[in-house]
C-alpha cells in the first residue's frame, strides 16, 4: 500500500516535529530552573539519551518497514538519522563547553574510556551524515551502503559509552543494550554478508 501525497506530508511533518520536540522541552526546563542541582549534567544526559533513542529508532525503521507497520517508512529514515547527529552534536557541545572546560575535554578524549567510545561513535555518525545526501549515494555507489552499515558499530559504541559510565543503576544501559541486540538479530544476515561472501 502506497501513501498518498497528503498522508506522506502529514507523516513527514509529524516525524519532523516529534524529533524536534525534545529540544524546546529541555530548553524550557533549563530556563525554568527545573534541571536540578546539576543543570549542565542533566542537559548533557538528556541530549545524549535523545540521540540514543533516535538512533535506535532509526535502526528499527527497516524491520518495522518489513512487517508493514507503516508503509514506506524507510523514506523517513534519513531525516531521523540527521536528527540523531543533531542531538549528538548538542550533546558533545554541551559536555565540552558546559560540563567541563575545553582543556579537560581534550584530556578526557584519551583518559576516559567511555569518552573514547562516545567520540568514536560520533566520528562514524559524522561520516554517515556528510554522505547522506543523494548525490553522495550516486558518487559512492556500492560503497555507500557498506559505509552506512557502520551505523550498527556506532550504535554498539554508543551503548558501551553509556554502560561504561554507569556507577550503580544499570537499568537504562540494559534497556539500550536489549533493544540494540533485538535489532541486530533482525539484521545479522545483512551485516555478516560481506564476511560470508568472502569465504
Amino acid at each position: 500500500m502506497n501513501l498518498s501525497v497528503v498522508q506522506h506530508r502529514i507523516l513527514w511533518v509529524t516525524i519532523f516535529i516529534g524529533c524536534l520536540l525534545p529540544l524546546p522541552y529541555i530548553l524550557y526546563q533549563g530556563f525554568s530552573d527545573n534541571l536540578g542541582a546539576e543543570p549542565a549534567k542533566a542537559l548533557v544526559e538528556f541530549l545524549g539519551e535523545t540521540s540514543i533513542a533516535l538512533l535506535l529508532a532509526t535502526l528499527a525503521i527497516t524491520p518495522l518497514g518489513k512487517i508493514r507497520v507503516i508503509p514506506k517508512l524507510v523514506r523517513y529514515r534519513r531525516m531521523v538519522g540527521l536528527y540523531v547527529f543533531f542531538y549528538a552534536v548538542l550533546h558533545l557541545a554541551s559536555y565540552a563547553f558546559l560540563l567541563v572546560d575545553w582543556d579537560n575535554f581534550v584530556e578526557d578524549l584519551y583518559q576516559r574510556i567511555y569518552v573514547m567510545f562516545g567520540a568514536a561513535a560520533f566520528l562514524i555518525l559524522f561520516a554517515l551524515t556528510i554522505t547522506s545526501p543523494k548525490f553522495m549515494l550516486r558518487k559512492l555507489g556500492k560503497r555507500w551502503k557498506l559505509l552506512h552499515r557502520c551505523v550498527y558499530p556506532a550504535a554498539i559504541l554508543v551503548v558501551v559509552h553509556v554502560w561504561w559510565q554507569v556507577r550503580s543503576d544499570y537499568a537504562e544501559a540494559v534497556a539500550y543494550a536489549t533493544v540494540l541486540f533485538v535489532l541486530l538479530l533482525f539484521r545479522w544476515r545483512v551485516l555478516l554478508k560481506p564476511f560470508l561472501s568472502s569465504k
